[in-house]
């Protein structure tokens, strides 16, 4: 993990400031503040309300356990579709990892209900074996979890969920927008980061050796349909997501990293994410998990000045996807 001044920042802390922003501007921003019969708060971002893309950026702020800021701009590097978000962190290990990566499955099987939960709530309920790798440890009296998905979970998952992280019910905030919002295409978009530092993880590269970071991605269309806003929302990164980290080390490694990272180096590269999806049968499991990373990627090493690029946009399926 980065080595601070001082004691790591709490993104829960962090995260709690922004929430409160959302429920004072609910109205302006066309977001629904309900309470739970357990006492705690839902946001609804883009379900039942309306929402929109400054709903979809501050809940992805939220996500990033205020330790990351994003932008809305029109230059994602697409002709098509220049609108996009800019997504960057200056402490990117524990922005992305610690809060952002949707790692908590969260299930209750008398309701049936089944969500992956993000945000600084997994923090402070370490329930994640990643954890263990991260050694970010995380206390506050007040919970923010987000979920991708149309409701908010039943009482009695919102129990579970504020035992886990040590707070009572009535301290915790659940927001929720659907996949297929304009909220919920937002905070997907703005992943892109997330998804690289994610896959750096996975290959093995050192995370304390990862400085900064800034990725853009091209903003998907919303649709109704869930499975195709699932694979437009992931085409986005897969194919029109660009991310550049800055690490220390040696060449070699970061080199290494540059050549690994991008999406471009899964053999299900090349089609539609929805296609890929049901070529394996509608099982998240039976893909690839190398696929989910940016298609462009720049390492730029900060103790030798030297950068390395690899990967490029595939606007094709880009266009094909988001058609």
């Amino acid at each position: 993990m980065q080595k601070y001044n001082g004691p790591a920042p709490s993104v829960s802390a962090r995260a709690a400031k922004l929430v409160e922003g959302i429920v004072a501007d609910a109205s302006a921003l066309r977001c629904e503040v309900t309470f739970g019969t357990a006492g705690e708060r839902c946001i609804d971002l883009g379900a039942r309300a309306i929402g929109g893309l400054e709903a979809g950026r501050r809940l992805a702020e939220v996500c990033m356990g205020g330790l990351g800021t994003v932008s809305l701009h029109t230059s994602s590097g697409l002709k098509h579709w220049p609108l996009g978000v800019t997504v960057h962190a200056t402490n990117p290990v524990i922005a992305c990892l610690a809060s952002q990566y949707a790692g908590w499955q969260i299930s209750e099987q008398e309701s049936g209900f089944f969500a992956l939960g993000s945000g600084p709530a997994r923090a402070l309920s370490r329930v994640e074996a990643l954890y263990k790798d991260l050694g970010y440890v995380d206390h506050y009296s007040k919970a923010s979890l987000v979920i991708e998905g149309d409701k908010a979970p039943p009482a009695a998952v919102a129990r579970m969920i504020a035992a886990a992280c040590g707070v009572q019910p009535t301290d915790l905030t659940i927001l929720f927008a659907p996949t297929g919002s304009l909220a919920g295409t937002v905070q997907i978009a703005a992943r892109v980061l997330e998804v690289a530092l994610h896959k750096a993880h996975e290959l093995h590269f050192p995370l304390e050796h990862i400085e900064d970071g800034i990725g853009t991605a091209p903003i998907a269309p919303p649709i109704p349909d869930f499975m195709k806003a699932m694979g437009r929302t992931n085409d986005a990164i897969i194919y029109g997501g660009r991310v550049q980290l800055f690490v220390r080390g040696g060449d070699e490694a970061a080199q290494k990293l540059a050549q690994t990272l991008p999406s471009s180096t899964c053999s299900a590269y090349g089609l539609p994410f929805a296609e890929i999806f049901a070529a394996a049968g509608g099982d998240f499991y039976k893909i690839d998990p190398m696929l989910f990373s940016p298609a462009e990627v720049i390492v730029s090493n900060l103790d030798t000045g030297s950068s390395f690029h690899a990967g490029e946009l595939a606007p094709d399926v880009v266009d094909k996807s988001f058609r």
